[in-house]
């Protein structure tokens, strides 16, 4: 990629793989520039939580990525947001296969204040153009990263973000 890295972007470090498929050399690394654009303009998001019997479950949302944070909708009593009040970790991966960016996070209580919750309506609105949500009180879900993930020529770009560690939130 080849725009400046920002002051506020976080640095990517070349993603750990097995030896064999270390063929990266040089400063061929993701920009976080490109990988937020992506989290920004992304219609669908792949989400995968775990079913209390440990087994995967995944489903496609509606969601924004505002102010580092990923907003997605989320029905209370949906499968997977029953799965999240058990157990808060998340994956969420963009649609394509091959220009590839996966979050690994935690999901939080979500109450915001009132500004960043008119950013979230904003570019929900922006995006989708129906059924904002109301990131104050109901029907959404805030997904702050641990980690991020992305390639767009494995394992040639493959680049990982790692973020500060906030506390786990206690499941109920």
């Amino acid at each position: 990629m080849t725009d400046n890295l920002s002051q506020n972007d976080p640095a990517g470090q070349r993603l750990t793989m097995p030896r064999f498929y270390q063929q990266a050399e040089g400063d061929d690394l993701l920009l976080w520039s490109y990988v937020r654009d992506r989290l920004e303009t992304a219609e669908n998001y792949w989400t995968a939580t775990t079913n209390p019997d440990g087994r995967p479950h995944v489903t496609p949302v509606w969601g924004v990525f505002v102010d580092g944070a990923l907003y997605v909708d989320g029905i209370p009593t949906s499968r997977w947001s029953r799965n999240l009040q058990a157990n808060p970790a998340i994956s969420i991966h963009l649609e394509s296969g091959t220009d590839v960016v996966i979050a690994d996070g935690f999901i939080e209580d979500l109450v915001t204040d009132e500004a960043t919750g008119k950013r979230v309506v904003d570019a929900w609105n922006a995006k989708y153009g129906r059924l904002a949500p109301h990131p104050a009180t109901d029907g959404i879900i805030r997904v702050q990263p641990r980690s991020v993930r992305a390639w767009t020529r494995f394992p040639h770009d493959a680049t990982v973000w790692r973020f500060p560690k906030s506390p786990e939130p206690a499941t109920t």
